[in-house]
């Protein structure tokens, strides 16, 4: 069973936040193919998320946020290198706490929703406690207090196909955090969103943080909602890097990511 340990990875650089390492990667490499084929995602994907901290990817399309928030969240493995929580490599987890792992420790937003269109705003919250074993009354009642957090308890009967673009990614953010997870990963979130909805969902994310103290990261491509993150990385060539918010704003580039 994933154990809550608290990592020993304090710093003493006088910053009040939580300094506690909770999700870090080590010269993560994926490729895919092989020989002429060969496709390099990630080269060398080196990162340090620590307790409470909100932080930003920014990379154009196709650059490799995606893969790189699957393989923290367990759901692909690294052609090489390493991603710890706690302090523990995921990879020598064995299967059935790994499935645990992805139900409880970590929440992932994908950025299309990923709703079942047939099914109740409820009953796709209700989905993952459902799957770790929640009797139905119970998860039920966890999706609609949920649904109520993200303020849409007066949709909650209604089935996701009927809902809107912005409701229904946020059912989703209901979705990923209704397990109550320390870490959530999010994968563009408000790609497939207009403004208003995108800055809606944004802050949405932003006060679910503080008030459940998340530990989150979100890849983006919008600099404005990025530099609202307590740190920003940008992922070039396979490489992670970090940039401030008002060095991003600017092109000009940071050093490695930490």
């Amino acid at each position: 069973m994933i154990q809550d340990t608290q990592a020993a990875n304090a710093e003493s650089s006088g910053d009040p936040r939580d300094t506690r390492v909770v999700l870090e990667s080590r010269g993560l490499k994926k490729t895919y193919g092989s020989g002429e084929k060969c496709i390099q995602v990630l080269v060398d994907a080196n990162l340090t998320l620590r307790q409470g901290e909100m932080i930003a990817i920014v990379a154009p399309s196709g650059a490799g946020k995606s893969t790189l928030l699957h393989l923290l969240a367990a759901l692909d493995t690294p052609t090489s290198g390493k991603v710890y929580f706690d302090s523990k490599a995921i990879e020598s987890i064995h299967d059935a706490a790994l499935a645990e792992f992805r139900n409880r420790a970590v929440g992932f937003l994908w950025q299309r929703h990923q709703l079942l269109p047939d099914f109740t705003a409820a009953e796709n919250v209700a989905m993952p406690l459902l799957l770790r074993g929640e009797n139905f009354a119970s998860a039920l009642g966890m999706a609609r207090r949920w649904l109520a957090e993200v303020g849409l308890e007066h949709r909650a009967d209604h089935r996701a196909g009927e809902l809107s673009g912005g409701e229904q990614q946020r059912v989703a953010i209901a979705r990923a955090l209704v397990t109550g997870p320390r870490v959530l990963l999010a994968d563009e979130p408000t790609g497939d969103l207009d403004e208003q909805n995108a800055w809606a969902v944004f802050e949405l994310l932003e006060r679910l943080h503080r008030a459940h103290k998340l530990t989150s990261l979100i890849a983006t491509h919008n600099l404005a909602l990025a530099a609202r993150c307590d740190r920003i990385l940008t992922l070039e060539h396979g490489v992670l890097r970090t940039r401030g918010a008002a060095a991003s704003a600017s092109g000009v580039p940071g050093g490695e990511a930490s």
